[in-house]
């Protein structure tokens, strides 16, 4: 019978809790347990978990976040297409607006935009307009695949899955997933490997 995972109450380390495929909402739970902040993104909590695990229930050093320079208000302030991205930039209905109207109804404040603007302070929103155009024009190649964020490892199961098996069908990848899930990985990311298709529940 293949191992499964245990209870967190059962962990005694922080190596041993990173074998394992935690939820979000379950890491939230731990750190209210450990008496840990829970706010963050998936991988901010399980490092958090994982340093007090080791550290006699000591609080991981937070990350230095880089301060924002500018003060120019993207709520507020009107947009052209001379306007500079600053590195206070945000999306919120005043910017998908500015956007909605150079691009039209088709406009979509995606990601890989998003992180485009993100990444360029100094260019402008016409070079932006530009590049969400470009964005776009990837659609039209039938072997282009939008990258998976590295946290959202469902999604990248569920594709690889169906890569590997085309004659399988979602249900197939998704059994696979949640049996995949319950057994020790490195660093607790679920990777699909061949092979995945056999998974089945074990026999008592």
């Amino acid at each position: 019978m293949k191992p499964s995972r245990p209870h967190f109450e059962n962990i005694q380390s922080g190596s041993e809790f990173n074998q394992w495929y935690w939820l979000k909402a379950e890491m939230v739970e731990i750190c209210k347990i450990l008496n840990l902040p829970y706010s963050g993104g998936k991988f901010e909590l399980r490092d958090r978990i994982i340093y007090a695990l080791d550290n006699d229930g000591k609080l991981l050093d937070k990350p230095k976040v880089k301060k924002v320079t500018s003060k120019f208000n993207w709520a507020k302030e009107k947009l052209s297409l001379e306007t500079i991205i600053t590195d206070s930039v945000t999306f919120g209905k005043n910017f998908r607006g500015f956007m909605t109207a150079q691009i039209g109804n088709h406009f979509s404040c995606h990601s890989d935009f998003m992180d485009w603007v993100k990444a360029n302070p100094g260019k402008t929103l016409q070079e932006a307009v530009l590049k969400w155009e470009e964005l776009e024009r990837r659609k039209e190649d039938p072997t282009f695949k939008r990258e998976i964020a590295q946290h959202n490892m469902l999604s990248q199961y569920v594709r690889d899955f169906l890569e590997a098996h085309p004659e399988l069908a979602f249900k197939d990848a998704l059994a696979a997933w949640k049996l995949k899930k319950e057994m020790p990985m490195k660093d607790g990311f679920v990777k699909y490997e061949k092979g995945d298709d056999l998974l089945k529940v074990d026999e008592e």
